[in-house]
């Protein structure tokens, strides 16, 4: 077919999947459920798997995997159906059926995503939930595994301390992060100076593609492999499973955590770690946490430093004492432990708590917003100064300086979508949490961490100033006008999403557009920040 004739059908599509009206939906759920009784497997029947809002477990199902309870209001959208996929042929056919139907489809794996967009839209849509696909499969020989999409971080990781004591995986501290997601989008961690992101770990794929199609690396071509590992896997398809590459560790690793407050020379020690977290030997990571705290009637600000070193207490000491001696560590905070024991530490737990933890798929929704940066250059002593003041000021704004470098920076920025790699010192979260319910707090809480970003403006990256995909924050740029028809409102949706996308992406944004023009050229696969299918407007050149 032509490109002409696909764009017609294109534009077609578009038209009549944001005409139809909610109000058309019983009529639609009817004959999406008669679309996959007829497409499933005689095998793997849909019993048991799918949720309409007449279900009673309905509520149950859809809030048991939403992290942020600003999604949880009684105005948040919510799906015609739920398919809690129990085969991959159910992901084939509600793939087939949602789009024969002109549903949308949102793909959940752990319901982390900071704005909502794996379970969230303002048109009619369907959720696939892929909790119940959560296998993880070994190779000795190999030291590999095949990870299904379902299976959340803290099973991986158990499931590999059980297999050896020597093995782990570069990804998250997050245990609850379903790995679908998050290694689509990079997935980073405490790892990733000496092994880099999980995407830099993953040796394989299987996805089910628009078409219903199941493929692996070999079949999907090179291309669509190096779209889905830091590009985000649900502008391309369905992530069913990945298989990663295992990396080596001692059996004993060495965790320190220690504060240091302003009055104790809190910016003292912060300046020297910015000049030398990232250039530190690939085996350790030191995270730097700034947080207001309340001292008697004052406020001030204390710093964290969480750290994970690859080695023995009697290696680590004497590498500090030469690199970093401003921390000031003494012998009694090293603790040596097993790698496992890590993950829960730095996933907040206390010491002790059994590594059975990590199975817990539950947590309990919060209120919050999430921003990130990057930083290239240093931060003066007197710059720190005024963080430290405006952060005082907002008071409830928290933040996590995550230090890069190493094998980071050895990895070429085109070697996957992530491209925030050489030069990159740290990159920082900012983050907002609150209780109170209502628009009015949520207006508040979010503009404090606004107000931080904003501020922020001079010490991060510019041109673009860069932010990273598995932090997905709205504000720096979406898609939210081309995601509803309106027949006054027309859109460029290549131009709306090289604002976010060359955030995000950087370069690699242009190699991701023309990957996903050419495997699903109807953008069925969308979300308000998906990578765009230039074939909807052909006239829309990609801008070099």
């Amino acid at each position: 077919m032509g490109a002409s004739c696909l764009h017609i059908l294109s534009v077609f599509s578009m038209f009549f999947v944001f005409s139809v009206p909610w109000a058309a939906a019983d009529l639609r759920v009817d004959t999406f459920l008669q679309c996959l009784s007829y497409h499933q497997h005689p095998s793997y029947p849909f019993s048991g798997a799918i949720y309409t809002p007449d279900n009673s477990s309905f509520s149950d199902v859809l809030y048991s995997y939403i992290r942020n309870r600003r999604f949880m209001t009684s105005t948040t959208p919510k799906p015609l159906v739920i398919v809690t996929a129990l085969h991959e042929s159910h992901v084939q056919a509600t793939v087939v059926c949602a789009k024969f139907h002109f549903l949308e489809l949102k793909t959940r794996s752990g319901g982390h995503d900071y704005e909502g967009q794996s379970y969230v839209s303002n048109n009619p849509f369907v959720i696939l939930d892929l909790f119940n696909l959560r296998s993880i499969t070994f190779d000795d020989a190999t030291e590999t595994a095949w990870v299904q999409a379902g299976a959340t971080l803290g099973e991986l990781y158990h499931a590999i301390a059980e297999k050896s004591k020597t093995l782990a995986f570069p990804a998250g501290v997050c245990l609850t992060l379903g790995t679908g997601g998050h290694f689509s989008g990079g997935g980073y961690g405490n790892l990733m100076r000496k092994y880099g992101l999980s995407v830099d770990n993953i040796v394989d794929a299987h996805l089910v593609d628009v078409g219903g199609r199941i493929l692996d690396r070999n079949s999907m071509g090179e291309d669509l492999f190096w779209a889905i590992r830091g590009g985000g896997g649900a502008s391309f398809g369905v992530i069913l499973q990945w298989k990663i590459k295992l990396v080596p560790i001692p059996e004993v690793v060495t965790y320190f955590k220690l504060g240091r407050a302003l009055e104790e020379g809190a910016t003292d020690v912060v300046h020297r770690w910015i000049q030398v977290a990232d250039n530190l030997p690939e085996e350790l990571f030191i995270r730097a946490e700034p947080q207001v705290v309340q001292v008697g009637d004052q406020k001030t600000v204390n710093v964290s430093f969480i750290a994970l070193f690859l080695g023995s207490a009697q290696e680590l000491k004497p590498l500090i004492e030469r690199d970093f001696p401003e921390l000031g560590l003494k012998p009694e905070d090293l603790k040596e432990m097993s790698w496992i024991e890590t993950t829960l530490l730095f996933a907040g737990f206390p010491s002790g708590t059994p590594t059975t933890v990590l199975l817990n798929r539950t947590r309990t929704p919060i209120y919050f917003k999430f921003k990130s940066d990057y930083v290239r250059k240093t931060i003066t002593k007197e710059d720190l100064t005024l963080i430290w003041k405006k952060m005082i000021e907002l008071e409830k704004v928290f933040v996590q300086w995550s230090p890069y470098g190493k094998r980071m920076s050895r990895i070429p920025e085109s070697a996957t979508p992530f491209p925030h790699r050489f030069g990159v010192k740290f990159k920082i979260q900012y983050l907002v949490i609150w209780f109170e319910d209502g628009e009015e707090a949520s207006n508040h809480y979010e503009g404090l961490v606004r107000s931080l970003y904003d501020f922020m403006t001079p010490y991060v990256t510019k041109s673009p100033r860069e932010s990273f995909l598995n932090y997905r924050d709205l504000d720096i740029g979406n898609t939210t006008r081309c995601m509803t028809y309106s027949p006054t409102t027309w859109c460029r949706p290549y131009s709306q999403a090289r604002v976010y996308g060359r955030k995000y992406f950087k370069d690699n944004f242009r190699r991701l557009v023309r990957v996903k023009t050419i495997v699903d050229p109807g953008n069925f696969f969308r979300n308000q920040q998906s990578i765009p299918s230039i074939i909807w407007y052909p006239d829309e050149k990609v801008k070099e």
